[in-house]
């Protein structure tokens, strides 16, 4: 089974230069509605010009995801069990662009 946060850990290590976590990095907060909000900034990493197609699943109030990429910034929002979700949608998108 896939350690998500760990994946994540790793992913933000790798992208560390010194300069770029002045800049960039990743947040995660609780939304209100109960949810999840994922935000990872992807500008000066080898992701800047990759294309991701937006994620949209509405199932009810209490299953949702929303993925998709704005100002280069990967955004994941879900329901209050979507957390590790929306980190392996970003995970997924990650391994098919190297």
């Amino acid at each position: 089974m896939t350690n998500y946060i760990k994946w994540l850990e790793k992913w933000y290590k790798d992208n560390c230069d010194g300069d770029w976590e002045h800049y960039f990095g990743i947040r995660i907060f609780a939304l209100d509605n109960p949810g999840w909000c994922v935000t990872i900034d992807f500008e000066d990493t080898d992701l800047e010009d990759k294309e991701f197609p937006m994620l949209r699943i509405d199932n009810s109030d209490d299953d949702w995801i929303i993925c998709y990429v704005k100002d280069k910034k990967f955004i994941g929002s879900g329901d209050s069990d979507k957390i590790e979700e929306i980190i392996k949608v970003f995970k997924d998108w990650v391994e098919s662009n190297q």
